[in-house]
């Protein structure tokens, strides 16, 4: 079972918030969406064009949200059976080993998603084939539009910033886009807060731990008694 997270700072109470109100928003905003698609199509033979592009990008959002906020909470499934044979000075030792080895693997997909998306919004993507070591003057890929999905019309502003005055008639790309560095930051920073948590003795593993067996065991315990 997951450990319950509690910010201990004003600013990790504020963060907490508005991550958790994300992920109930995008959920909320899926099933609404789907749920006005079927009426429309099973029972006005119609349905929003854009409704299925759409919720693919809210699910995406979720999906990254979601790696992220089961850092936090420390519900990552793992495999804990050879670790389990050490002793709890080792196993401190190895959690921290993963939780470098997290940590790096984090960076490198955050530049990954950098470099990505940059383009979109016409950014410069990173130099440095494993971590950036400057930035490259990247083609400019601002005009480029989803499918479906129109362009809302209190977003005219950002045309002259980013489409050098041009019209947009879907919504660009590097808006929809823009979670995946973002989503790769808040999973390096979940990531360092997890390591320093092992390293100050607050948890004893990355990963979901046996605590849900103990609970079933008390439960069962009080259910005996009763």
């Amino acid at each position: 079972m997951a450990h319950a997270y509690v910010a201990k700072t004003a600013l990790g109470r504020i963060v907490n918030e508005i991550e958790e109100t994300a992920i109930a928003v995008l959920l909320g905003l899926m099933t609404i969406i789907t749920f006005i698609n079927v009426v429309l199509r099973y029972g006005f033979n119609t349905g929003l064009i854009w409704g299925l592009e759409a919720v693919t990008f809210l699910f995406a959002w979720l999906v990254l949200f979601g790696v992220s906020y089961t850092v936090k909470v420390t519900a990552q499934l793992g495999v804990d059976a050879l670790i389990n044979l050490f002793s709890p000075p080792t196993r401190k030792v190895l959690a921290l080993v993963a939780g470098a080895v997290c940590i790096a693997y984090a960076a490198l997909v955050l530049k990954g998603a950098w470099d990505y998306w940059a383009p979109f919004a016409g950014l410069d993507a990173t130099t440095g084939r494993w971590f950036p070591t400057g930035f490259a003057n990247s083609r400019d890929q601002a005009w480029y539009e989803v499918i479906d999905i129109p362009f809302p019309e209190w977003l005219r502003w950002i045309e002259p910033i980013m489409n050098e005055g041009e019209t947009y008639e879907k919504l660009p790309r590097f808006i929809p886009y823009a979670m995946l560095p973002f989503g790769m930051a808040l999973l390096l920073f979940r990531f360092i807060q997890a390591f320093f948590r092992v390293w100050r003795g607050e948890a004893t593993s990355l990963i979901v731990s046996h605590e849900a067996e103990d609970d079933v065991k008390d439960v069962a315990h009080m259910n005996a008694g009763n």
